[in-house]
């Protein structure tokens, strides 16, 4: 019997379905790019103190350093951001050497910013939790969309939670622009959590079954990836000229809605369909995609045989649930150290990129220079997904971001330069482990529970990302300490990630049963008749040696 790779090889690898799917579905990754970046800017906190109704209202004005106490942050003398001296009653502006809190509100700096949530809703001092907070609401938006989106997209589809999770991201971000509170811009920020994740891992799963193994690669590294960075690298450009959070937000949403006419040109993911027992429209879809390349296809695509194989060996289609990812050994332990690895490449790739403006300099170039960072990385794991064993690629890219995150706390303080190279380059390899991740996960996780084994280690990731807001937060009280906790916990993952099996070269799983076992340390041979036999790789000859 065939597989499904060498019953679609009539199509070829590069016509112009293939290049049109291509295209089309990494061109939809963009908006994913600046969606769950863009707090960076929108809730950014601006140089305040407490206003003082009787003197102006302009920040720093005249008058203030007698009715403020001062402070020191950073090496520098400031106002206190928090605390104003208490004005003695019927004074007239005679103050006494007791405090309070800013009872009459904040005076921001508009040196930077026109607005951001943060001075909409004075959310400092007292408050001061919330900020981060709303990008913890965001990401617990994005955990529940990975697991609700990964079972209905294995149930009914790649294309419709495709489409209907862009649809959410799109729409409910243009109704956050309008917010009259920090809780409804919560709300609607989980909302489009939801549909931002969902909508990336499906543009994954879906491309990856529609592309065959040798563009695969591309598609995944290159393609989806690059273009994610790319939405990166358009956020500080875009809020550079824009200062206002409400004009920002919706000048970052208004992208979605040219990914409508995509619907007419995206088919579902044939590989879904056979194994849904939908054989007659997968084989219309591969008709067409035939068509559009200029090829005849055969009169007869799939075989009874074929057929029964690619519908799991008894020719019934099959419902399957998250459950099944805990089935047998091989995928439950894959799950699970997936599941691992993916809560520390979100709490370190999600922290160094919150923890941009804690840095020292312009915060725009900083951005800027770390969404570049991406570019480059994505570009590296282009080159070593082709090129070396994915047991290696992961695990190195993990150690490496440990270490040079490690180094940055004997880094002298005065070099600054030095500090913020180091974490770019961290942020390169963790970036460059994020989008290996995902495509090594299409091949770990069989057809059959694809877009679900990606949506649970994806939710799983969004642990560790709720948590990274506060790691950076950590980061406006001491610098070095989020880069401690990342460095550490980059360095326990890349040592457990070597535990997976190598798929290059590979046809993509479609049962679970064929779901490959770990690659322990240490392993044990099993005594066959009393005996111990050394594997031998020969056709119809030898004993293979069992794992324990």
């Amino acid at each position: 019997m065939r597989d499904y790779e060498e019953v679609t090889s009539f199509l070829g690898t590069w016509g112009p379905f293939q290049k049109l799917v291509y295209v089309l579905l990494s061109l939809s990754s963009i908006p994913n790019g600046y969606v769950g970046m863009s707090m960076v800017f929108l809730a950014d906190i601006p140089p305040h103190h407490c206003r003082v109704p009787s003197l102006n209202s302009s920040y720093g004005g005249l008058g203030y350093n007698l009715s403020i106490p001062t402070e020191e942050l950073k090496g520098e003398t400031i106002l206190s951001r928090c605390r104003r001296y208490t004005e003695l009653e019927d004074s007239g502006s005679v103050y006494s050497n007791d405090t309070e809190g800013c009872v009459d509100g904040f005076v921001f700096s508009k040196k930077q910013y026109v607005s951001t949530i943060v001075t909409e809703w004075d959310l400092v001092c007292d408050d001061a939790w919330k900020a981060p907070f709303s990008v913890t609401v965001f990401f617990f938006g994005v955990l529940t969309g990975s697991f609700i989106s990964g079972i209905i997209s294995d149930r009914y589809g790649r294309k419709i939670i495709f489409f209907a999770t862009m649809a959410v991201q799109t729409v409910f971000s243009v109704i956050q622009a309008a917010s009259t509170s920090w809780e409804m811009f919560s709300v609607l920020y989980f909302l489009v959590g939801m549909g931002q994740i969902a909508n990336y891992c499906s543009a994954f799963v879906l491309g990856s079954e529609l592309l065959n193994k040798t563009v695969r690669i591309s598609f995944s590294t290159i393609g989806v990836s690059l273009s994610y960075a790319f939405g990166y690298v358009a956020l500080p450009v875009v809020a550079y000229y824009i200062r206002d959070w409400r004009t920002l937000l919706l000048a970052l949403s208004a992208p979605g809605f040219l990914y409508i006419p995509l619907w007419w040109y995206i088919p579902e993911s044939p590989r879904w369909l056979l194994s849904q027992g939908r054989v007659e429209e997968a084989e219309a879809i591969i008709r067409a995609a035939a068509k559009k390349n200029g090829i005849t296809p055969p009169d007869v695509i799939f075989k009874r045989e074929d057929i029964e194989k690619l519908m799991g060996g008894d020719g019934e289609p099959k419902l399957y649930s998250w459950t099944d990812l805990l089935k047998t050994s091989n995928i439950r332990n894959t799950t699970l150290v997936n599941i691992t690895i993916w809560i520390t490449v979100g709490l370190t790739y999600y922290g160094l990129s919150l923890n941009t403006p804690n840095m020292d300099g312009d915060p725009y170039l900083n951005c800027l220079v770390f969404a570049g960072s991406e570019v480059l990385g994505y570009c590296l794991m282009w080159v070593a997904a082709r090129y070396a064993p994915r047991r290696i690629v992961l695990p190195l890219c993990l150690l490496t971001c440990g270490v040079l995150l490690l180094i940055i706390k004997v880094v002298p303080e005065e070099l600054n330069a030095l500090t913020v190279t180091l974490a770019m380059i961290g942020k390169t390899t963790t970036a460059g482990a994020y989008g290996f991740l995902y495509f090594y996960g299409t091949e770990l996780f069989p057809t059959v529970v694809r877009n679900m084994g990606l949506g649970v280690s994806s939710m799983a990731s969004r642990i560790g990302s709720t948590v990274s807001p506060y790691v950076a937060y950590i980061g406006t009280y001491n610098k070095v300490l989020p880069y401690l906790l990342m460095g550490f916990v980059s360095i326990f993952t890349g040592v457990l990630s070597i535990t997976l099996p190598e798929t290059r070269d590979e046809e993509l799983p479609e049962f679970i049963h064929q779901a490959k076992p770990l690659v322990w340390f240490c392993r044990k041979k099993k005594p066959v008749n009393g005996k111990i036999y050394e594997e031998k790789v020969k056709t119809g000859a030898g004993f293979e040696s069992v794992n324990v």
